[in-house]
Order: C-alpha cells, then sequence, then structure tokens
C-alpha cells in the first residue's frame, strides 16, 4: 500500500522543532515521518529551531512519543555526501552512528547520497572505488541491525542511471537499495519516469519533489538536486512525471512512503501539496 510521509525539510524556512512538525503531521493524518540527523551538537537545533533530530536525544523516549500520534520514521537522513574523501571517515561513522539510533527508535532505513560535483584529483573509477568502500563498511552493519541503507539521487554519480547501477551493485545485499526522487532526476536533466523504470526493483523509499518553471528555465541540467521543492508539488513543470511515476508505483505493487519534499512556507505551501498527493493516489488506485 502506497502511504504518504513528508521530509521535515519542508519546515527549515520557518524554524520549526522536530516536535512541531510531528503536531502538524497528527494534525493532517500522517502517519510517516522523515527528517534529517545531526551527530553532535548544533546552537539552532537546542534552541528549538531545525526540525531534525540530533543522536544524543534518547531514541526510545522519541519513539514512544511517537507511537503514542501514531506516527513512524519513514527514513533518517544520513547524505553525508560519500564521494568525497571525507566520505570514508566523516560519512561513514555519520551513517553508522545513525543506523545504530534509527534501530532503537524503530526506523526501518536511512538515506545516503554523494556530492554535486566529482571529487577534485580523483577519476571517475578512484571516485566509485572510494564509495564501494564505504558501502562495503556501511551495509554489513546495516544487515546486522535490519536498516535499509538507500542510495538517492542526488549528486554527480548517483543522478547518472550508468553510475547509479553500479553503486546498487557495490554490495550484493537485498538492504543496498534505491530511493527515487523526482525532482533531483529532473533537474540533473534526467527523464525521472526512464530513471524510475530502470531501478523499479530496488525502490525502497521515494522522495516527491516538483520543480517550478523558473528553476527549470535556469538549472535544469546545471544542478543535480534541489533541497526541497520551491513550488507546491502539482504546481511546476514535473507534475506529469510525478503523475506518471506514482502509477508505475501503484502498477509495481509498491508497498512503501511518498515522502513529499516542499517548501511549507509555515504550512500552507506543504497543505496544497499534500492534498494534490492524496488526490492522485485516489485516482490511481481506481
Amino acid at each position: 500500500m502506497i502511504e504518504i510521509g513528508f521530509h521535515t525539510d519542508a519546515f527549515n524556512s520557518a524554524y520549526w522543532s522536530f516536535g512541531q512538525c510531528l503536531d502538524w503531521a497528527h494534525a493532517h493524518g500522517l502517519s510517516f515521518i522523515e527528517c534529517g540527523a545531526i551527530d553532535g551538537v548544533s546552537w539552532i537545533h537546542g534552541l528549538g529551531y531545525q526540525p531534525h533530530i540530533a543522536l544524543w536525544e534518547d531514541p526510545l523516549e522519541l519513539r514512544r512519543r511517537m507511537e503514542r500520534l501514531d506516527i513512524r520514521f519513514s527514513q533518517l537522513d544520513a547524505a553525508f555526501p560519500l564521494s568525497r574523501p571525507e566520505g570514508a571517515t566523516l560519512g561513514v561513522e555519520y551513517v553508522l552512528n545513525s543506523l545504530r539510533w534509527a534501530h532503537i527508535a524503530g526506523c526501518p532505513r536511512i538515506d545516503t547520497t554523494d556530492d554535486r560535483c566529482a571529487p577534485a584529483g580523483m577519476t571517475h573509477r578512484e571516485a566509485l572505488d572510494h564509495m564501494r568502500r564505504c558501502y562495503q563498511r556501511i551495509v554489513p552493519t546495516a544487515e546486522r541491525y535490519g536498516i535499509v541503507i538507500n542510495i538517492e539521487p542526488h549528486g554527480y554519480f548517483t543522478t547518472r542511471p550508468e553510475f547509479m547501477a553500479e553503486m546498487l551493485d557495490f554490495v550484493d545485499s537485498p538492504f543496498l537499495r534505491m530511493n527515487m526522487d523526482t525532482g533531483n532526476t529532473f533537474i540533473a536533466g534526467q527523464d525521472p519516469v526512464a530513471f524510475y523504470s530502470q531501478f523499479e526493483s530496488r525502490v525502497d523509499h521515494v522522495h516527491v519533489k516538483d520543480v517550478s518553471e523558473s528553476l527549470a528555465a535556469a538549472a535544469r541540467g546545471e544542478l543535480t538536486g534541489i533541497a526541497v521543492s520551491q513550488c507546491a508539488i502539482g504546481d511546476g513543470v514535473n507534475a506529469a512525471n510525478i503523475r506518471a511515476v506514482v502509477a508505475k508505483l501503484a502498477a509495481s505493487g509498491y508497498d512503501g512512503v511518498l515522502s513529499l519534499e516542499c517548501e511549507g512556507q509555515g504550512g500552507p505551501m506543504i497543505e496544497r501539496s499534500l492534498a494534490w498527493v492524496r488526490q492522485l493516489l485516489e485516482e490511481v488506485r481506481k
């Protein structure tokens, strides 16, 4: 069954806390939430102005609070760009710390990715082999904890299908899968429907993002990803692709979450997005 959730990035600009995001999800009948992980102390998070969780927070206490609201994590975002040289040190430890926290919090998957640019001083082969070593460290630990590691198309390598195909085979494991992103694939100059279709059997989680006409005209093929839709989902030039991808998900029997990634504007824009996606799901279920 296809469910709807959202990424708390929607409320970055509103300076909400994660607790406020939980309350918004509960008020709008959503049972899934996705957020970023902070491995350390951040003043803006500590003051309650950042809608993500820190790994020093008690995961069991938060899990119990979410259960009372009938809300679960769909995914924890630990997408430090593993293609950077620091991916082998900072990135790997960040993901490992996040997945241990996620296990206690009852979160079933972790999101990962690469950088928007190829790393300076490395050939493509060197960068891919570097990332292979990172995932070879991460995935066996994820298997022990029963947590899926997703690769999201968001950077130089991951938005190119030929590289994504290789990355998904870095480790022969059902715990290495893909987080499809409709907005990132589009802004990178790819066809989101074709991209999804190529990796349909590996898709474990989906980010739904639209792209405004002005952003597409200015940056399509120049960027490899965007944080959130800067227009309501359904109002942009990527709406038809989103419709087609969701229809294919439904036809394939996808049993998972569509995580909305949209600028919230304190609520109104993501509320319009939620209404549009709910209507879309009603249409594809008929």
